[in-house]
């Protein structure tokens, strides 16, 4: 998310002080009735340099030409009335502001930052998201609909030049049963009274909520005094939705909630429509070590009836003994969320996985271990038993169809809109100042359609 914050944060900036000090805007370009003004192009330009975003060419030839390209997209967007839900937009600007309110610290400090009001900033991010969705859409419609068959995916392949066929590394597919350590009863209760305690201090009106948030909770947004921002229901997990979206007073303190995170209090701040903002305390309970202990003993006991008594079958394990929510109905087979595929680069493992991997054999299974369960955030013990080992190797269609189908679809995507730019450009007005026409520009027709 850092590489989106930083051009907003800047951008935003100099559009403020150029306001503040009533800078006459020198004009490099015109689409249609938009103009594109050199000071956008030299902000655009410090943001890439600052994030370190290659640039591929002249600056300031490059970067003019995007925003020209996002001009005609937009245009075509109001064209064919290309609407976005605004709840959608509305949750990406939380998103966004609530991770600036993060890492500024407060609104305030946000607020002096931009040296505008929350509403204004609020403003200027829902412009950007939505403009941002509106030419997807556009993209999104001219290619929705491209027609892929495997006799085309195999015709790009053989075509492809050997040193475009991409470097596939090590990949790994497995399985893994987890156990939740058995927490005591007392600890559940200690827990409870502490966030009973809190409750209380609140309601006497002793201390603030977000105070001891700040002091006490365990969940990262603690360090804001507890506050999540916007979220509609789905975005929450629905113990806590259900008990957030019937709160009514921002006075008052709910009752304990109980999650897969742990035990939380909630308090409302403000409902706005289907979405609501709330800040809460998260507690979770301590495992003991005797405790994990016993985790690793029982599910070793469970690797010795797969591996030595074959009383059951490691996908049996997964569905009738794993907590792990997420495989336990897949029989344990872990999925990559960043691909949607059953494939891992050891990276994109737990460390611990990816450890207990290192040394298997395909079908072996490993000795129980303790890990950190990444979505959570508490110490769980788990055995994972390797499915299949994928050496480095160049692509092939055998092992890596769906890469190669990827490439092929962007590549007859990037096909189509860049046909229907260059058609854009030529039917649109344009014109570009003296001083911005030496270019080597990526598409035609731009200098010619400026000398009409």
């Amino acid at each position: 998310m850092k590489k989106l914050v930083v051009p907003f944060i800047a951008a935003f900036a100099a559009i403020t002080l150029a306001a503040q000090n009533n800078i006459v805007e020198e004009v490099a370009w015109v689409i249609g009735d938009e103009p594109i003004y050199k000071s956008e192009i030299e902000q655009t330009y410090q943001d890439m340099q600052s994030d370190r975003t290659p640039i591929a060419g002249d600056p300031y030839c490059v970067i003019p030409e995007q925003m020209a390209i996002e001009r005609l997209f937009l245009h075509q967007a109001d064209l064919d009335t290309v609407e976005v839900a605004e709840s959608m937009v509305q949750m990406q600007v939380d998103a966004q502001l609530n991770y600036l309110v993060a890492n500024l610290g407060s609104r305030e400090k946000v607020e002096q930052y931009f040296r505008k009001p929350f509403p204004e900033i609020r403003d200027y991010y829902a412009t950007n998201m939505r403009n941002r969705a509106r030419v997807g859409q556009v993209k999104s419609g001219l290619t929705k609909n491209l027609k892929i068959t495997p006799g085309d995916v195999r015709r790009y392949y053989d075509r492809l030049p050997a040193d475009s066929i991409p470097f596939v590394p090590l990949q790994v597919e497995a399985q893994i049963v987890t156990l939740n350590p058995v927490i005591p009863r007392e600890e559940i209760e200690n827990v409870k009274a502490r966030l009973r305690d809190y409750s209380d201090r609140v309601i006497r009106g002793e201390s603030e909520f977000s105070t001891l948030a700040i002091l006490y909770s365990e969940a990262p947004e603690g360090i804001r005094g507890g506050e999540l921002g916007f979220m509609g229901r789905g975005q929450l997990v629905p113990e806590y939705a259900a008990v957030a979206f019937n709160l009514s007073d921002p006075k008052k303190v709910s009752k304990i909630v109980e999650t897969e995170y742990g035990f939380h209090i909630i308090q409302l701040i403000e409902k706005r429509g289907d979405r609501i903002n709330t800040r809460h305390i998260l507690l979770r309970p301590k495992v003991a070590e005797k405790d994990l202990v016993a985790a690793v003993n029982r599910l070793d006991s469970v690797r010795t009836d797969i591996v030595d008594n074959h009383k059951f079958t490691f996908e049996e394990a997964a569905r009738y003994v794993s907590q792990d929510k997420d495989t336990r109905y897949s029989n344990g087979v872990m999925v990559n969320d960043n691909t949607g595929t059953t494939r891992f680069e050891m990276s994109q493992l737990p460390q611990e996985v990816a450890r207990a991997v290192a040394s298997l054999k395909p079908g072996e299974i490993s000795k129980p271990f303790i890990m950190r369960d990444p979505k959570r955030d508490r110490e769980i013990v788990a055995i994972v038993r390797l499915i299949n080992r994928i050496e480095p190797h160049k692509a092939n269609l055998a092992d890596d169809y769906q890469t190669i189908k990827d490439m092929y679809e962007e590549a007859r995507s990037r096909e189509i809109v860049d046909k229907w730019l260059e058609k854009k450009i030529r039917d649109t007005y344009v014109r570009i100042e003296d001083g911005w026409r030496g270019c080597n520009f990526i598409h035609d027709g731009w200098i010619k359609t400026a000398g009409k």
